[in-house]
């Protein structure tokens, strides 16, 4: 495919040692927009949130303890605050799992706590309402609240894909699924446009190695697939914990690189996506409507060769994990340097808020 540029993400070690990944950009409707609001928000500085950027690591320092930890005490701000909200809940490593039988392995393995998750980010709901109708919780909120409200959705996200990752470490190594999520503070917005829903689909869902995508749903709330996950190929959208299931309507100069391998092609995925179309048409969603944008629109890939001399998977792993912080970024016309670690987030990002 024709590339629109090259960009290169500078990753740092705890030693100060760097890796350059290299990133060709694709020349379709949605890149073409992209492009510039990406290089809008080098050019402007913008801070790029560390405590919201490595997923699935197992090796992370952001381990269930450390996550547990950070949602206590986010909670305990949000009920310190004046905002009129109140969370009656702890959580800890072991409650945000659940330990079930797998027939297929023959062994015991941990999974997502989905109850516990649910709720959290309906907290997160709650407090902070949808993209055009905030909550008067976040309304009345100061700098303060709002940066716990919205760590309430981040370490809700974050916490779920490491205990994936963990669960699949010993069972399943070679289905972990670690990725990159680029997000910045007051990243400006665009719509998405008609011929831009071309590039979603169902099975954009199994997300390539390496492929790079939009970022996540700008509209707040989660899309059907989250929702289809979280609460099970029998749930009713009546009958819901979370409030808000919602398209993409909007997007941002945001991106997530994916560095699972991919599983289009494989059985289980294939029966996954299979069970998933069956819940749409339940819904009375039809699974062929681009409107719905399901699935991940992608707009570039990782050049293995000329970033790792390799594509093989373990290998960039081990390589990866040795690099958990974004230094710098470039393209062809902007450049920005983050010489901060996700231990500054909250100093650095309240007043921002």
């Amino acid at each position: 495919m024709k590339s629109l540029d090259q960009i290169t993400i500078k990753l740092r070690s705890k030693s100060g040692e760097t890796l350059d990944i290299l990133v060709d950009i694709f020349d379709n409707s949605l890149s073409s927009k992209w492009l510039p609001e990406f290089e809008n928000i080098l050019d402007k500085g913008l801070h790029l949130e560390k405590n919201y950027c490595f997923f699935g690591f197992p090796q992370s320092p952001r381990d269930l303890d450390f996550l547990a930890s950070e949602i206590n005490r986010t909670i305990a701000g949000i009920n310190g605050s004046s905002i009129d909200y109140m969370i009656k809940d702890y959580f800890t490593a072991a409650n945000m799992v659940e330990t079930n039988w797998s027939d297929r392995n023959g062994a015991y393995k941990i999974d997502i706590n989905h109850d516990k998750f649910n709720q959290l980010h309906l907290y997160f709901e709650e407090t902070q309402g949808v993209s055009g109708a905030m909550s008067e919780h976040y309304l009345n909120a100061d700098s303060k609240t709002r940066w716990y409200i919205r760590q309430l959705n981040l370490l809700c996200h974050e916490a779920e894909c490491f205990i994936i990752s963990l669960s699949r470490k010993d069972d399943a190594p070679q289905w972990i699924r670690p990725s990159n999520v680029m997000c910045w503070l007051n990243a400006p917005r665009f719509i998405l446009d008609e011929e831009d829903y071309n590039l979603f689909g169902i099975d954009t869902i199994a997300r390539d190695y390496g492929g790079v995508y939009v970022g996540v749903n700008k509209a707040v709330g989660k899309h059907h697939y989250e929702v289809f996950c979280d609460e099970g190929d029998d749930s009713r959208i009546d009958e819901l914990t979370t409030t808000t299931l919602k398209p993409q309507t909007e997007a941002a100069g945001d991106f997530d690189i994916e560095w699972g391998k991919s599983t289009l092609n494989e059985l289980f995925m294939k029966e996954k996506l299979d069970k998933f179309r069956e819940w749409l048409i339940a819904n009375k969603f039809d699974p062929n409507d681009p409107s719905l944008t399901i699935g991940h629109p992608k707009i570039g890939q990782v050049d293995f060769d000329s970033s790792f001399r390799t594509n093989d998977f373990n290998k960039v792993l081990n390589i990866l994990s040795e690099h958990l912080d974004v230094y710098s970024i470039k393209t062809s016309n902007a450049y920005a340097e983050y010489d901060y670690t996700y231990n500054d987030s909250m100093r650095l990002q309240i007043p921002l808020l």
